[in-house]
């Protein structure tokens, strides 16, 4: 009798399972399958069901919104936490920013101005653009940083960018021209040639670099913004660790 009994429980829990999760699971399976044909060609990154209003969270494209079971709503916006006074869009966009990777392998770094500081061993590549200041900034505290290798990804965006790219990517000597423009605001002779700069271009944009510099580590993390060389040393010697 005892026996029945434990395996009556151990029925009764495998039913509860299977009623609160199967429905969540089908769901979010029919969610997906509704969201679809509203972004032919985009790739649905994250949905989950929320524990509020029966919304599920959405994200496509790097873009963060809330739909109703039928995907026939769609809201943009912040839902916030009453009782904490806080956004939970607001962290549940900083959970994904600090989940997101970009392998380094993935990018066109044959096409990077290859910068190799000591025994080269780490590795950096850095989105950026010659009339950006923050980027000019982050020159000076890399030159505090040693043993690494940095692909220089010119990320022309600003205006007057493109040419001033081109003629950097055209010099005799790359990494001079580079240094001297960035450190020393000596500009580069004029020039034209056959540039990689449009698939450079191109990469950024399928990598959602919104901004420059944007850095990122053999880890695949990244960081958009000027850091300091304390910061950029951790992060170096984090992403070593993980890589290998």
């Amino acid at each position: 009798m005892v026996m029945h009994a434990a395996l009556l429980k151990q029925f009764v829990l495998i039913l509860l399972i299977c009623f609160f999760y199967s429905p969540a699971l089908a769901d979010e399976d029919t969610v997906r399958k509704a969201l679809a044909p509203h972004f032919p060609g985009a790739k649905i990154e994250s949905l989950r069901k929320t524990p509020y209003l029966g919304l599920y969270e959405a994200l496509v494209g790097g873009e963060l919104f809330y739909t109703d079971e039928k995907a026939e709503y769609f809201f943009f916006g912040h839902i916030v936490d009453t009782k904490t006074r806080t956004s939970v869009t607001n962290e549940r966009l900083q959970e994904i920013k600090a989940a997101r990777r970009i392998p380094l392998d993935t990018l066109p770094l044959e096409f990077a101005i290859k910068i190799v500081k000591g025994n080269g061993e780490r590795r950096l590549a850095v989105f950026t653009d010659p009339n950006c200041p923050y980027c000019k900034q982050l020159e000076k505290e890399l030159l505090n940083i040693t043993d690494v290798t940095i692909y220089t990804l010119l990320y022309p965006v600003l205006r007057g960018s493109m040419e001033l790219s081109t003629s950097i990517w055209c010099a005799q000597d790359q990494i001079k021209a580079w240094d001297d423009f960035m450190l020393r605001g000596i500009k580069p002779k004029d020039k034209d040639c056959e540039t990689p700069l449009p698939t450079l271009v191109r990469s950024g944009q399928e990598n959602r670099v919104t901004g420059t510099p944007t850095l990122i580590f053999a880890d695949g993390s990244i960081v958009g913004g000027m850091i300091p060389a304390e910061a950029i040393e951790e992060r170096l010697q984090s992403a070593a660790t993980a890589d290998r």
